[in-house]
C-alpha cells in the first residue's frame, strides 16, 4: 500500500468526518474545535472552508441540495452557495456537551452522536453522551443513552448488521438492524482493543475512533494515539492490515475516488505538546492510502 500527504496541515485542531461525494467528486471533512466544514475538490485540489460559531463535527450532502452539518449541538442544513444556515434539530438540551460522528443509513436517514466537552485530548466526562438518529421527516430519536464519546459507524451491504464505536469503552459494537423501522438490537462487541492499563496494547491501538467498510464486509477503524487505521474481520475480531501514518492521533477514514480503492483519512493537531508536534509535523493533515487491495462503496446521502 502507498501513503501520501493529500491536504496538508488543513485542521488546526480535529480534522474529522471525511464523506466522500460522488457526484461531485469532492472529498468532505470538519476540523471541529476550529467549527470549520471543509471541501476539496478532486479535479482542481481545490480546498474550500467555512467557520461556523460552534464545534462542527459531521458533514453529509442532502438529495435537495446543500448538505447537513452540525454546530455544537444542533443538526443544521448548510446552503453553501447562499451561505445559509438553517437550524433542523437540538439535542442533549441543558448538557455540557456536542455533537460529535455521524454518517447516513442506506434509507437516507442520519445517524449522529454526542459526547462531553474535551479539555484534553480523549478525556472527557462518562456516559454524557447519547445515539440519535434524524428521520427523513426531521424528527429526532434517541436510540442509546450513556454514550461517551459516540464515534464511527458502519452498516452491513445487506443493512442486516449495523457497527458502532462508543471509544471510551474502546470497543466496536454490532447489532442486528432493520432498515424500514431503524431500530438497533442484539448489542455485542466484536473487537475490543484490550485493557487501558496495558501500555503496550494502548500504544499499538490507542482508542477505537471513526470507520469505514469495504466491500469485502472488513472494517477499517481509526486507532487515535495509534498513528494507524487498522482492518479487522468482524466475524472472528482479528486485525487483517494496517495502514501506518506520519501522524499519532488518526480520527476517521472513508473509501473515494472514481472508483473507490482510495481511503482518505483525517487526524487531529489538538492538544499536542510542542514534542509531539516536532515528532509529528504532519498532524492535521489529511492523508490518502491507495494500493489496499480493496473498494469501498458510494456513502448514503440524507434522504430528507
Amino acid at each position: 500500500m502507498q501513503v501520501e500527504t493529500l491536504i496538508e496541515r488543513s485542521c488546526s485542531t480535529i480534522g474529522e468526518g471525511p464523506h466522500w461525494d460522488e457526484r461531485t467528486q469532492q472529498l468532505l471533512y470538519v476540523d471541529i474545535n476550529d467549527g470549520s466544514v471543509h471541501r476539496w475538490t478532486a479535479a482542481t485540489g481545490k480546498d474550500e472552508s467555512h467557520k461556523f460559531d460552534s464545534y462542527c463535527s459531521l458533514v453529509v450532502p442532502c438529495r435537495k441540495g446543500g448538505y447537513l452539518v452540525s454546530v455544537g449541538r444542533s443538526i443544521c442544513h448548510w446552503d453553501w452557495n447562499a451561505g445559509k444556515l438553517t437550524t433542523i434539530a437540538t439535542v442533549d438540551e441543558g448538557k455540557d456537551t456536542r455533537i460529535n460522528d455521524g454518517k447516513c443509513d442506506a434509507s437516507g436517514r442520519l445517524w449522529f452522536g454526542t459526547m462531553g466537552l474535551e479539555k484534553k485530548a480523549a478525556v472527557v466526562e462518562k456516559h454524557q453522551g447519547a445515539l440519535y438518529s434524524l428521520e427523513l421527516d426531521g424528527s429526532v430519536r434517541k436510540h442509546k443513552d450513556g454514550v461517551t464519546i459516540s464515534n464511527g459507524l458502519a452498516w452491513t451491504d445487506d443493512n442486516r448488521t449495523m457497527y458502532y464505536i462508543d471509544s471510551i469503552p474502546r470497543k466496536v459494537w454490532a447489532y442486528d438492524f432493520d432498515l424500514t423501522t431503524g431500530t438497533m438490537t442484539n448489542e455485542r462487541a466484536i473487537i475490543s482493543f484490550g485493557a487501558e492499563d496495558s501500555d503496550e496494547n494502548f500504544r499499538s491501538h490507542g482508542f477505537p475512533d471513526g470507520m469505514t467498510i469495504d466491500m469485502d464486509g472488513n472494517l477499517w477503524v481509526a486507532g487515535f494515539f495509534s498513528s494507524s487505521v487498522m482492518k479487522f474481520d468482524p466475524s472472528t475480531g482479528n486485525e487483517l492490515a494496517r495502514v501506518n501514518l506520519p501522524a499519532a492521533r488518526v480520527t476517521s477514514c472513508c473509501f473515494g475516488g472514481k472508483t473507490f480503492n482510495e481511503l482518505f483519512i483525517t487526524c487531529s493537531a489538538f492538544d499536542l505538546s510542542d514534542e509531539e508536534k516536532e515528532k509529528t509535523p504532519l498532524a492535521g493533515s489529511v492523508f490518502r492510502a491507495t494500493e489496499l487491495g480493496c473498494r469501498g462503496k458510494p456513502a448514503s446521502m440524507y434522504e430528507g
